[in-house]
């Protein structure tokens, strides 16, 4: 049952990303290689991506060396606080800003609902291979830490902000460094949260 999730949500998630690089291209403004760099500019991309290389390691059961962080413990509920993130940021803020039509609207719901509901589900699944600790909260910082750190910077020179809440240019910096540190908050919370939760179905 377990490979047969993975190989669905692998092939779910490579499809919504690769379509989504491929709309991208299609209606550039900017060069081919301009567009690729703000292609993996967007925290949904990146975290989407991670989910599909997630689920196509499992499938090789990889042992040992760097790629088996896959079966380390806390690696599956780190993932799925990235792509919970992803879900709620879009559904709560992003949404209303645009609607998108025929394949970019699949595409956008794969990205933004389906993808989510899909790690929950093999989370709530799979948990016990997972066993995290509160101690690991500040390691998965690291991601969206490094993540902010660079659009921001990138932001400054290429004046290219991927979220509307982290436009310098038009929020001002101080204001980006609020929503900034309630995002942080928002990983820390939701990820005390999955392991709080993953603790009582454990102990069911």
């Amino acid at each position: 049952m377990r490979r047969n999730l993975s190989i669905l949500f692998a092939i779910i998630a490579w499809f919504a990303v690769l379509t989504q690089y491929y709309l991208m291209i299609e209606n550039r403004v900017v060069s081919i290689g301009e567009t690729t760099i703000r292609f993996f500019s967007f925290f949904t991309i990146l975290t989407n991506s991670l989910v599909a290389i997630y689920f196509t390691l499992i499938l090789f059961k990889i042992k040992s060396g760097f790629l088996a962080i896959i079966n380390k413990p806390g690696t599956l509920t780190a993932i799925t606080v990235y792509i919970t993130i992803v879900a709620l940021v879009y559904q709560i803020i992003l949404r209303h800003i645009w609607q998108p039509t025929g394949l970019q609207m699949v595409v956008d719901e794969l990205l933004h609902t389906l993808i989510p509901i899909m790690v929950i589900i093999y989370w709530y699944l799979y948990k016990n291979n997972s066993l995290a600790t509160y101690k690991q909260i500040p390691k998965w910082l690291i991601y969206p830490a490094i993540y902010l750190l660079y659009i921001l910077i990138r932001g400054k020179f290429s004046d290219f902000y991927p979220y509307p809440f982290v436009d310098v240019g038009n929020l001002g910096l101080s204001k980006v460094l609020i929503n900034s540190v309630l995002l942080i908050s928002l990983f820390v919370g939701l990820s005390a949260i999955f392991i709080s939760v993953e603790r009582r179905l454990q102990n069911k």
